[in-house]
C-alpha cells in the first residue's frame, strides 16, 4: 500500500551509484571475449591495454564529456582579436582542451600501438558519444592512413610523422573537408580550385561542411586548374610560427553550423583564398584516394561507434531496468519490457561482433582494403578484397540506421527521465547517432554505390558467389534466400530509372541489403556467444 507522505523519500541513489563506478569494459564481458576470439595471438595485450584506458574512459573523460555537452559550453567563433586582427579562434571549454591532449597523448596512431590496440581503445572512447573527439580521431586515422602510403615530400613526412608519433608530447589532429554547396556527396562536382603558384599549390574557393575545424591539418579536394579530375591535398591550418599569432594558412572560418547532434564539434563553412597545401598521390587519382582510404576509415568508425552507444545504452537500460520499480515490480521483469531489453541486447552485440569480425578480416588482407596501384593479385584476394569494401559500405548504412532505433527504445525505458538530459547521456548519444548516419556518405548514396559494384563487378565476381562469401558460416538455406533475392533485384529495373517498378526495386533493395549486412553480423555473434547466450542466425 502507498500512503501519502509529504517528505517523498524516493532516490535514484542506488542506480546512480552503480553508474558513477561502473567501469565501462570490466562490465563489458562480450566485448572481453570478442577479443579472445578475434585478436587471437595479441588478445592479452588488447585486454591489458583496454583494462588501462577504460579507467579513463569510465571515470575522468566520461565527466569531460558530460561537462562540455552543456549548451552554455558550445564551441563559439571569436573572428578578430582586440586589436582587428582577423584571427578566427575557436573557443572550446578548458574540458575539451584537456581531454583532448590525453586522448591524442595515447599515441593510436603511431606504429608501435597495434591496430587492435587501437581499436579496442577507440571502441571505449566512443562510449562517451562524440565530445569533440570521435570525428577527430578518425579524421586523424584516414590521414594517416593515406599519407602513409603517399608521403614523400619533406612537408608531408613531416605532418605524417606530427600525427603519428607526435612533436614535442603534442600529437596532431586532422580533418577532412570535401563538401562544397553545390554537391554535398557528389564530390565529382567540386569547384575549389588548387592553382600552381610559383613552384607551390594554393587553394582558391569555399567549402561548405567542414568538421574538426579546430585541427592542424586537413585533407582537401580540389580541382586543379584547367582539370575536371579531384586532386587530394593536406592543408596545414597554420604555417610555422604562425599558430601562436593565431594566423591562419590562407583562409578564414565563415561561420560554425548549428547541428542537432555532435555539438561539441564545430563543422564550418571556409573561404579559401591562397591557402598553402601539398598535393598526396597522383592528382588524377585524388578522389579515388580520398573515397578509397580516407573515407574508408570514417566509415569503419561509424559502424564501431555506432555499437559503441549501442552497447553503452544496453548496459545503462538493463540496470535502471533492474532497479525501477512500477506497480509492485522492478521493470525488467515485465513482459514488454523484457523482451525490449533483449532486442536492444541483440542488436548491440550483433553491432559490435560485426565491427569485431570485419575488422579481423580487414587486417586478414595483405596490405590491408586498398591494393598498391601497381600490385599484382590473384582472382581470390581480388574478391576478398572487393568483398571487404563493400561490406564497410554495408556496415555504416545498418549500423547508423540501427543506432538511432536502439537507442531511441533504450530512452524510453527510463519514462519520462529518459529525455531528460541531466539524467543520463543517452539524448546525446541519440543525436550523436543521428548525425552519424549522414556522416561519410548517407544512406542513399552507398546504396547506390554498391548496387553499381556489384553489377559492374559481375563478370569477375558473380553476386551470388559475393552472397556465398560474406555468409560463409550461415545455414545454406539462409544463403540461398539471399542469393535468389540478389539475383533478382539486379535482373529487375535498374536503380536510376525512372518509375514505380524501379522504385519498389530500390525499397528492396534498401531491405535486402539491411538484411544482408545482419546476417553478416548475426554469423560474428555467434562466433561469440556462449551456449546459454547465443543470438540464432
Amino acid at each position: 500500500m502507498s500512503y501519502p507522505d509529504s517528505k517523498n523519500p524516493y532516490s535514484f541513489d542506488p542506480f546512480l551509484d552503480w553508474r558513477e563506478n561502473c567501469d565501462f569494459y570490466a562490465e563489458d564481458p562480450f566485448a572481453r571475449k570478442a577479443v579472445r576470439v578475434f585478436t587471437g595471438e595479441h588478445a592479452a595485450e588488447v585486454g591489458a591495454a583496454a583494462r588501462e584506458i577504460s579507467k579513463k574512459v569510465s571515470f575522468r573523460w566520461r565527466k569531460m564529456a558530460e561537462a562540455i555537452a552543456w549548451p552554455e559550453k558550445r564551441p563559439w567563433m571569436m573572428h578578430y582579436d582586440g586589436h582587428n586582427n582577423r584571427i578566427d579562434r575557436i573557443v572550446r571549454p578548458n574540458e575539451t582542451e584537456a581531454m583532448e591532449q590525453e586522448v591524442f597523448g595515447e599515441a593510436l596512431f603511431s606504429d608501435k600501438t597495434h591496430p587492435w590496440v587501437r581499436f579496442i581503445k577507440m571502441y571505449l572512447i566512443y562510449q562517451n558519444g562524440e565530445a569533440c573527439i570521435s570525428c577527430p580521431l578518425t579524421c586523424t586515422e584516414g590521414m594517416v592512413a593515406v599519407l602513409d602510403r603517399f608521403a614523400d615530400t619533406p612537408e608531408t613526412r613531416a605532418i605524417l610523422n606530427h600525427c603519428k608519433e607526435g612533436e614535442n608530447g603534442h600529437f596532431a589532429i586532422g580533418a577532412q573537408y570535401l563538401s562544397e554547396i553545390q554537391g554535398g556527396s557528389d564530390v565529382k562536382a567540386n569547384l575549389l580550385e588548387a592553382r600552381r603558384e610559383n613552384g607551390q599549390w594554393r587553394l582558391y574557393g569555399t567549402k561548405f561542411f567542414c568538421s574538426a575545424t579546430h585541427a592542424d591539418y586537413a585533407m582537401v579536394t580540389a580541382k586543379p586548374m584547367d582539370s575536371e579530375k579531384v586532386g587530394l591535398f593536406v592543408m596545414p591550418s597554420w604555417l610555422p610560427g604562425d599558430k601562436v599569432r593565431e594566423r591562419r594558412n590562407g583562409f578564414i572560418i565563415d561561420r560554425i553550423k548549428w547541428k542537432m547532434g555532435t555539438s561539441e564539434l564545430t563543422t564550418a563553412e571556409m573561404t579559401f583564398d591562397g591557402a598553402l597545401a601539398y598535393p598526396v598521390g597522383p592528382l588524377e587519382r585524388g578522389l579515388a584516394n580520398m573515397i578509397g582510404i580516407v573515407l574508408t576509415y570514417s566509415r569503419l568508425t561509424v559502424g564501431l561507434s555506432g555499437g559503441a552507444s549501442m552497447m553503452r545504452a544496453w548496459r545503462e537500460a538493463a540496470r535502471y531496468c533492474e532497479f525501477r520499480e512500477a506497480f509492485g515490480f522492478t521493470i525488467g521483469h515485465m513482459p514488454m519490457v523484457a523482451g525490449q531489453l533483449k532486442t536492444i541486447e541483440k542488436a548491440a552485440k550483433r553491432t559490435l561482433a560485426g565491427a569485431f569480425k570485419l575488422y579481423a578480416d580487414i587486417l586478414a588482407l595483405p596490405g590491408g582494403f586498398v591494393r598498391g596501384a601497381d600490385a599484382k593479385e590473384s582472382d581470390d584476394l581480388k574478391r576478398r578484397r572487393f568483398a571487404i569494401r563493400e561490406l564497410i559500405m554495408l556496415q555504416k548504412m545498418a549500423t547508423s540506421f540501427d543506432a538511432p532505433d536502439v537507442l531511441r527504445l533504450a530512452i524510453s525505458l527510463f519514462g519520462g527521465h529518459g529525455v531528460m538530459e541531466d539524467f543520463s547521456a543517452l539524448p546525446r548519444l541519440y543525436r550523436d547517432a543521428a548525425v552519424n548516419e549522414l556522416w561519410e556518405g548517407p544512406r542513399n548514396v552507398l546504396l547506390a554505390q554498391v548496387y553499381r559494384d556489384l553489377a559492374g563487378a559481375s563478370a569477375w565476381y558473380a553476386p551470388d558467389r559475393f552472397v556465398a562469401d560474406i555468409l560463409a558460416g550461415a545455414p545454406e538455406d539462409r544463403v540461398k534466400e539471399f542469393q535468389e533475392e540478389i539475383a533478382a533485384i539486379l535482373s529487375g529495373p535498374g536503380l536510376f530509372e525512372p518509375g514505380l517498378a524501379a522504385e519498389k526495386n530500390c525499397a528492396r533493395w534498401d531491405r535486402f541489403c539491411h538484411r544482408l549486412f545482419h546476417a553478416y553480423q548475426d554469423i560474428a555473434a555467434a562466433m561469440i556467444q556462449t551456449d546459454q547466450d547465443r543470438i540464432r542466425i
